[in-house]
């Protein structure tokens, strides 16, 4: 069920009977096939139900006589349904013979949408993409999905081979009951380096400081950049150091604090930690009060915008900013951008490098497929699924097609074509693509056929990634919990991390974490972070024992 008040389920489901007409394009009731059976557990017939003589286990095309799926995604904003035009997906609907009737949704609106929608219990064939559904979403619904261990075993060899190869695959879509609801994704040329240390290069030529490589000397550098007007406009204008609001946790990562997904965990020896009640947090927060009090952190940092830290990183009459974390500099100081550049990660107290990311590459995605419960068609389904998880089929899934965006060259290499003249590289792509959204497997030996230009964009991230992914430390996974642990989650959560945050905050500006650190831990403590850490605790373990 869905875990909201009772009002707001009942005026879902009335709502959901007034829109039965709009629902009904989504039941799957097509014309092709017989009623599927169902186990309670959103299971569906070993076999095509009633449409046996139809279906093909191997082979294209998939079924003999053509059979419509009706297939929901979500999409940023108004992207619109351009990609549909994407000639691998115009191919495969005739190559398979299964046609695809796609219902794009906006995410502006779709949070109603989907309330209106879960409570009618009647989806469309398929779900595309990991926008559409969380998994709270499905583990508070299991039996809106269809399991797909089955299916994958039986009609997924593509998928079958690349959990084999990938065993993350498998890792990242087995829910806590040991099954398999949702399809997962690797997506191609993705980095292992998250956010990067980036400089402006011209301040330290004009001032003729070398790179830093320690805290100690990202210090002092930070200590000139404020002091000697190393943007030559004759005002102290210069702003050290500068970034998103409340500190970005990139800036703890000389300490080992690198935490991918926010959650406040780290892997420290094989073994989750939570790392706010850390003696390197301690640490880390004591670095950031010495800079702040110093005048080289933003004084804003706890109160700006977006839209004010970007007019100062685009500042028309000067560069302001010294020092950051990026993903590439080139996307966020406009006409500066090339003053700056990304360095390697800062040693830090402990002499090593830390760097925020997945040594596995952060291109594992879940959730990208789910197959209805009402589906007639969860065999079709999954066999028109697996044709995603080829090589050339995700490339093409990912920037646009063969021909069309990327050219096959004769030595068995990709590149990728130039945009139409005032295009963005990366909206042409989200236009004539699914991008990031839906199933995809590019293989690591594939990737290496891909050529892309290291000046921009993916090639550029992959190119300064060789300073950073020697260093990334395994991260906390995004692991799946049970429904029990979705419904304590957010209480715990809400409260332990909004006092966390207040708490470095005040330390940063204030000091005095060594008065106020016992009180701090016991106030945690209090507020159930004993019940919050064996949460993450068990969830990792499931994780961990998924093979």
């Amino acid at each position: 069920m869905i875990r909201s008040s009772s009002k707001k389920t009942l005026t879902a489901i009335v709502l959901a009977s007034m829109l039965a007409g709009v629902l009904a394009g989504c039941s799957g009731n097509n014309d092709n096939g017989g009623s599927a059976s169902n186990n309670g557990n959103g299971a569906s017939a070993a076999a095509p139900s009633g449409n046996e003589s139809n279906f093909n286990a191997e082979g294209l095309p998939i079924v003999k006589e053509p059979v419509t799926l009706n297939v929901l995604t979500v999409r940023w904003g108004n992207m619109g349904d351009s990609f549909t035009k994407n000639a691998w997906l115009q191919n495969l609907e005739k190559s398979t013979n299964v046609k695809i009737n796609w219902e794009v949704k906006s995410s502006n609106d779709w949070g109603d949408q989907k309330a209106i929608l879960m409570a009618s219990g009647e989806l469309p064939d398929i779900i595309f993409g990991d926008m559409a559904f969380t998994s709270s979403d499905i583990v508070n619904n299991l039996g809106l999905f269809r399991p797909l261990d089955d299916l994958i075993d039986k009609y997924m060899p593509n998928l079958q081979a690349a959990m084999t190869e990938s065993p993350n695959m498998r890792k990242i879509s087995t829910f806590p009951d040991g099954q398999i609801y949702s399809l997962p994704a690797r997506l191609p040329a993705r980095p292992a380096s998250a956010m990067q240390p980036v400089i402006n290069k011209t301040w330290l030529d004009n001032l003729g400081l070398p790179v830093p490589s320690t805290i100690d000397e990202l210090y002092a550098t930070l200590k000139a950049f404020k002091e000697k007007d190393p943007n030559k406009n004759g005002k102290q204008d210069e702003i050290p150091y500068s970034d998103s609001a409340d500190i970005d946790m990139s800036m703890f990562m000389p300490f080992g604090i690198a935490d991918l997904i926010g959650l406040g965990m780290i892997i420290q020896d094989g073994k989750p930690v939570y790392y706010p009640t850390s003696p390197q947090y301690k640490e880390a927060i004591k670095w950031a009060n010495k800079l702040y009090a110093e005048g080289l952190i933003d004084k804003e940092t706890f109160t700006q915008d977006g839209t004010m830290l970007t007019a100062k990183r685009q500042n028309p009459d000067a560069a302001l900013i010294g020092f950051t974390y990026q993903w590439t500099p080139d996307a966020v100081f406009g006409k500066w951008k090339d003053q700056y550049v990304t360095i390697p990660p800062i040693v830090g107290p402990d002499g090593n490098r830390y760097q925020q990311g997945d040594p596995n590459g952060l291109s594992f995605r879940r959730n990208e497929l789910l197959i209805s419960a009402t589906s007639k068609y969860a065999e079709i389904a999954a066999r028109w699924a697996d044709q995603f998880y080829d090589n050339e089929a995700s490339i093409q899934n990912f920037w646009g097609a063969i021909g069309s965006s990327i050219s096959k060259n004769a030595d068995g290499t990709y590149t990728l074509m130039d945009p139409p003249e005032g295009t963005s590289a990366d909206a042409w792509y989200w236009d004539s693509s699914t991008r990031d959204f839906g199933p995809k497997y590019v293989s690591p030996s594939f990737e290496q056929n891909i050529k892309l230009d290291p000046s921009t964009g993916d090639g550029l991230k992959l190119e300064i990634d060789k300073l950073g992914a020697p260093y990334v430390a395994t991260p906390y996974p995004e692991v799946m919990y049970t429904s029990e642990e979705y419904e304590e989650l957010p209480t715990l959560t809400t409260d332990i991390g909004g006092y966390v945050k207040s708490m470095r905050a005040q330390w940063i500006t204030k000091g005095n974490i060594d008065e106020d650190w016992d009180a701090y831990v016991k106030k945690l403590n209090d507020m159930g972070l004993e019940k919050l850490v064996k949460i993450y605790g068990d969830a990792y373990a499931r994780y961990s024992t998924v093979k």
